[in-house]
């Protein structure tokens, strides 16, 4: 294999912060110079990080475009796929592009993107359906108002595979045109942990990566896309950047923020690192690293979440727009007052199990599959769920004031007597009190689709710097720095992911080759 006389730039400055960063120029940000690579292990014109929609779309797109592509996944075959397998399988599918483009425009609000991607977005996303049909999948239109019917131009069409709107569907699609017919190389158990720039032009030259505790150095002779996700298993990540102390995925855990670490050090800017698709509250089993999911939503009604303080903090049923409720006149999180319970009575225990098991989507119906017993009676012997036969002695169990849980609960019961949530405005039809003993204590976790924030990406799905220029031979896709700035169209991201995956393959495929 030919061996490259240039001395390379590899990125070390895992723990800089994005206003570190600034200090510096895009090709000397956090990196130091290091020996010569004297042997590629892998070598491709395109490398592609990550396997999900927005990797396989990329993969594809530059293989079509007659670029020999690797994919480099850092899950197991067995869980590889990303937050694109265990998702409902739909996306956003609007038909008018214009009506499409004031929509966006409006979910932004406050927090404005550029016209040029706002535009190179929705000239295609009208196509993608086209685009599906084409690759073997048969498509139907659930007719909505989208998301946000209240915002201008919110007509949201989405899109569903025919056979069935989960069951990782689509992802199977993308998977096999991208493996099977096109033969596309992947190498799984093989995360990227840094890129390698050249130190004199600042170009991105290819990856090192690992391999069962093996460094393995990969070559990208066009360029390198970065599509490895968001950061919702990153706890040290959520509590910079997300303002909550922990929160859990309901996708997938191998998301750690990996493609994020790696652009930093080499000096991208960052944008919408606030925002997600979330939180709303689940059960995460002990020792897991994700959540259940999606909205909570038990058979019975004699149920409320209980914050720090023992008080109720928000109307429970409310089905949020992914985690966002109205606040004054505009969307805000989910409060977070951590720890939170989800507190009951043996007549809720009986009434059925507190998710039940025909499932369809979620890391932990689709990949790590638990079904939670009929009667809730296996999660409180294995301690999952606290019982007491009084609320005091509960509240104790919880770390929480007596005093204050038996006050909550009783203002509970009267406003379930009265069929009137004054407090929160929860509908009387989902209401029933808490009154008949043993009382049940679980603690419950804020936990999200994805997050939405990354490397800065322009039109082109180039990634810039923190002086907005590209890094040569840098691109991005999908959920890694999605589009979204703060309000979410449910649907969305998986139609940010095969549109921008379009985009860096076309793209990467047209870099002329370093070599």
């Amino acid at each position: 294999m030919k061996t490259s006389r240039r001395f390379f730039l590899k990125a070390t400055a895992t723990g800089m912060g994005s206003a570190a960063l600034a200090e510096l120029g895009a090709a000397e940000a956090g990196a130091t110079q290091s020996d010569p690579i004297k042997k590629w292990d892998y070598e491709a014109a395109v490398v592609v990080l990550g396997i999900g929609a927005a990797g396989l779309m990329t993969a594809i797109t530059a293989h079509d475009q007659g670029a020999d592509v690797l994919i480099l996944e850092k899950a197991p075959e067995a869980h590889a796929g990303g937050n694109t397998r265990v998702c409902g399988q739909g996306y956003w599918c609007p038909s008018d592009s214009d009506k499409a483009v004031e929509y966006q425009n409006a979910m932004s609000d406050g927090y404005p993107i550029p016209d040029d991607v706002t535009k190179a977005f929705h000239e295609r996303s009208i196509h993608v359906t086209e685009w599906l049909t084409k690759m073997g999948a048969d498509m139907s239109t659930m007719k909505t108002a989208g998301e946000y019917p209240d915002f201008p131009g919110g007509a949201g069409n989405v899109c569903w595979s025919k056979l069935g709107n989960g069951w990782q569907r689509l992802w199977l699609l993308l998977m096999e045109n991208a493996v099977k017919k096109r033969k596309i190389r992947v190498q799984y158990e093989t995360p990227a942990v840094e890129l390698i720039r050249d130190v004199k032009t600042g170009e991105v030259r290819g990856v090192v990566a690992e391999n069962k505790g093996k460094k393995i150095y990969v070559k990208a002779k066009k360029a390198v896309a970065l599509c490895t996700g968001g950061f919702e298993n990153n706890q040290e990540m959520i509590r910079d950047y997300l303002g909550m102390p922990y929160a859990y995925p309901k996708g997938s855990p191998y998301n750690t923020g990996d493609g994020i670490r790696m652009a930093m050090a080499i000096g991208a800017d960052l944008w919408h690192m606030d925002n997600q698709a979330g939180p709303d509250f689940n059960f995460r089993i002990p020792g897991k690293d994700w959540a259940f999911g999606y909205n909570f939503s038990p058979p019975g009604n004699g149920w409320i979440w209980i914050a720090k303080d023992a008080t109720r903090f928000t109307n429970e049923t409310y089905f949020t727009k992914h985690g966002k409720i109205p606040f004054h006149g505009i969307y805000v999180p989910v409060p977070t007052p951590l720890p939170v319970h989800c507190v009951f009575d043996e007549a809720m225990r009986k009434s059925g199990p507190l998710y039940p098991a025909n499932y369809f989507f979620c890391w932990w119906s689709q990949i790590e599959k638990y079904n939670w017993s009929a009667d809730n009676m296996a999660e409180i012997e294995k301690g999952w769920i606290v019982k007491a036969d009084t609320l005091k002695d509960l509240a104790a169990k919880m770390g929480k004031d007596p005093n204050a849980l038996e006050k909550t609960v009783s203002a509970w019961n009267k406003a379930c007597v009265d069929n009137n949530d004054s407090e929160f405005g929860r509908d009387s039809k989902k209401m029933a009190a808490i009154q008949t003993p043993p009382f049940y204590a679980a603690e419950f976790v804020p936990a999200f689709t994805n997050t939405q924030g990354g490397p800065r990406r322009n039109s082109k799905c180039q990634v810039l710097d923190t002086n907005r220029k590209p890094i040569p031979r840098l691109y991005s896709g999908g959920e890694l720095g999605a589009l979204y700035s703060w309000h979410y169209q449910g649907g969305g991201n998986i139609l940010e992911c095969i549109v921008f995956g379009s985009i860096a393959g076309e793209r990467t495929a047209a870099e002329k080759p370093w070599i």
